[in-house]
């Protein structure tokens, strides 16, 4: 019998997600944002479950040539671009778009020799302070990048840094939406702008193009949970219990016997650590379910267990049900416990974790 941690993954609340994005962008074409591997759900089911996106998005050129050969004949975005002139000849050849957000990038692109024309998309750094060209320089890579023969489209980009933090003084994303408008008026060519927290907090921005990430997966950008928003979680981790102890007080649990107990307890231990993508600094007090009552992890998560508190789920056994995230406890609240995002533990779930895929 194979060890109990499975990640299931649903296919039926990615579908959902896709359509909340469409329903608060109604007018928008959507990139869905399969990067790190889906975040985590993995490349070829995103693909399946977005294939209603107008689009599909990523960083990693192997993977978006991988979404060809798949079958994907929509457009590809390659969300960095490219790394080396040696990149495009075949990201020519398989229609794969890019985006073009350093003057090094132009350079190699005026060097290329090329089957087919490319369409790119210019990033403007609006105060993200990431990658992008700033609002000084965005009009003169434009120009130069117009009066390349070999490039067929202009798409204009920028990326928020804030969107889901209305209060947030020092880089409100009004000033980020008007830093852009104010470069980009009168340029042709679609625009792209709203993230997920863009397309859930301030549809108003939406423009062309959207592109959702983290929501699509049934995770909150911020701000409201991801329930209030409308979104279906679409990984859940289970596995199970493999052992029990008795614990009195005064005894310690787990490495560094950081937890003490302070009264008789019941301790179960899980089969998942760390070396399974669960956060080892996540604290004690971090929630699980166990059989479908929720209780907490006590001491420090170890490579392949962690403990659980199992006094208050008086029928637990060896073989009890564990959810550590899922559709009965949101990723979300997991990671604001271990102090971290939900992004982060979807992505770390380590290749040694079984997959499986259901609606």
């Amino acid at each position: 019998m194979p060890r109990p941690l499975v990640a299931t993954i649903h296919s039926s609340a990615l579908r959902h997600n896709l359509r909340v994005a469409r329903q608060s962008a109604p007018h928008a074409k959507i990139w869905g944002i399969v990067k790190a591997n889906a975040y985590g759900h993995g490349l070829e089911r995103g693909m399946r479950a977005f294939a209603e996106a107008d689009g599909l998005g990523l960083i990693e050129i192997d993977a978006a040539l991988r979404l060809r050969e798949l079958g994907w004949n929509k457009p590809v975005l390659l969300l960095e671009g490219f790394f080396d002139e040696s990149d495009l000849p075949e990201l020519a050849a398989r229609d794969i778009q890019f985006a073009i957000h350093t003057d090094e990038q132009i350079d190699m692109l005026g060097h290329a020799s090329l089957s087919s024309s490319v369409h790119v998309h210019l990033k403007m750094n609006t105060g993200m302070n990431r990658l992008g060209f700033a609002p000084h320089a965005f009009r003169a890579a434009y120009e130069r990048l117009r009066t390349m023969p070999i490039v067929r489209g202009i798409t204009l980009m920028t990326h928020f840094a804030n969107a889901d933090d209305s209060q947030n003084a020092c880089m409100p994303l009004a000033e980020q939406v008007k830093r852009f408008k104010n470069v980009t008026d009168g340029l042709d060519g679609e625009r792209s702008l709203a993230n997920s927290a863009a397309v859930l907090n301030h549809p108003e921005v939406a423009a062309d193009w959207v592109r959702p990430g983290i929501m699509l997966y049934g995770a909150t950008p911020g701000g409201q949970s991801a329930a209030e928003f409308g979104l279906q979680p679409a990984m859940t981790l289970a596995s199970q219990i493999i052992g029990i102890q008795r614990i009195e007080p005064g005894d310690p649990i787990g490495y560094g016997s950081r937890f003490v107990a302070e009264k008789t307890m019941t301790v179960g231990v899980v089969a998942c650590g760390y070396a399974d993508g669960y956060p080892r600094h996540a604290p004690a007090g971090t929630p699980v379910i166990v059989d479908g009552k929720r209780t907490r992890i006590v001491g420090r998560v170890s490579m392949d267990m962690l403990n659980v508190d199992l006094t208050d789920v008086p029928g637990a056994r060896v073989g009890s049900k564990v959810e550590l995230w899922g559709r009965n406890l949101p990723i979300d609240e997991v990671a604001n416990a271990a102090g971290t995002i939900g992004y982060e533990l979807m992505c770390a779930v380590a290749p040694r974790v079984a997959v499986i895929e259901e609606e």
